[in-house]
């Protein structure tokens, strides 16, 4: 029997290394590595035709700036455009994952406390929009969403009644919500269902014996045991649409730009490579603090007996 660490046998230390060691060189490799590469990538100077410049003192002194700096940050810091640009993906991104709760909530119960054998089919009718080409689906709601589509002479026509003066539909905020929300609805269904259908009934059944009605058995059992799920699925939902930049870039216009399409457009337009690596950076170390701060969250709820 193996008591602690110090008096593991040579097997034990073998198989504890095999199950921790694999995914401890997997966030090496791609999580610690990639940050440090970012880190130190931000404080050089960018090449003159990108890239990076050298860091020591090249033999033609006409190249130009060479060396360790902070250039980059000063410039980060130095405009409030870039805050404002941060400011606009977080909206986004909490509006996205808001819409994706409210939506995949109520299908994720319906799923939950349905038949078991039609659970797997519906279960598959969530996931099958990943079986086509993600941009194939997006470039789909250009066409929903175009000046000559049914909805968007609907919409114009219902407003007409009203005097007000037609709208566009595609390459607007609305589009770009619009398309987040339906990329990653998903992602809020899959883990409300995963935590709902785990749900013990005898607890509605003892809150129904007990006298509360509906409303009361939900927000008193059934929403706080699905907060799990709930931060889940926000995580899954809110921080990928930080990042996204392909929704923006087809489905919204020039004033639509979000820190994903910043970071883009440093690495493979302006070839920065050294302020797109501050973005970068400072969208980590924001969504580490939300992370932590939902975390904190959870944790705090937990104690006072929500969860």
């Amino acid at each position: 029997m193996i008591k602690g660490v110090k008096g593991e046998t040579k097997d034990a230390r073998i198989a504890r290394f095999l199950v921790g060691g694999p995914p401890l060189l997997f966030l090496l490799v791609f999580f610690v590595a990639p940050s440090l590469i970012m880190i130190l990538t931000s404080f050089r100077f960018p090449g003159e035709f990108g890239g990076l410049a050298p860091i020591t003192a090249p033999e033609d002194m006409t190249i130009g700036e060479y060396g360790i700096t902070s250039e980059a940050y000063q410039f980060f810091f130095s405009d409030v455009l870039y805050a404002k640009i941060f400011l606009k993906s977080f909206l986004i991104a909490s509006a996205t994952t808001l819409i994706c709760l409210v939506m995949a909530y109520p299908l994720a119960m319906l799923i939950a406390r349905s038949e078991k054998r039609f659970r797997n089919l519906m279960v598959l009718l969530v996931v099958l929009p990943f079986a086509s080409n993600f941009l194939i689906r997006i470039y789909a709601w250009m066409i929903i969403l175009g000046p000559e589509s049914g909805l968007s002479h609907f919409i114009n026509a219902v407003l007409g009644i009203f005097g007000i003066a037609p709208i566009t539909l595609l390459f607007s905020p609305f589009a770009v919500l619009v398309g987040m929300v339906y990329v990653h609805l998903p992602f809020m269904v899959l883990p409300l269902y995963t935590n709902l259908e785990k749900h013990d009934p005898s607890l509605l059944n003892a809150a129904q014996d007990l006298g509360a009605n509906a409303r009361q058995r939900f927000w008193r059992v059934t929403w706080p045991l699905s907060l799990p799920g709930v931060f889940s699925g926000s995580a899954l939902v809110f921080i990928p649409v930080l990042g996204m930049f392909a929704v923006p870039e087809i489905l919204g216009g020039t004033g639509d730009i979000l820190i994903g399409n910043l970071i883009k457009d440093q690495f493979l337009g302006t070839r920065d490579w050294p302020f797109g690596s501050v973005l970068s950076i400072m969208l980590t170390l924001a969504v580490l603090s939300i992370a932590g701060l939902a975390t904190w969250f959870s944790r705090f709820a937990a104690r006072q007996g929500t969860v």
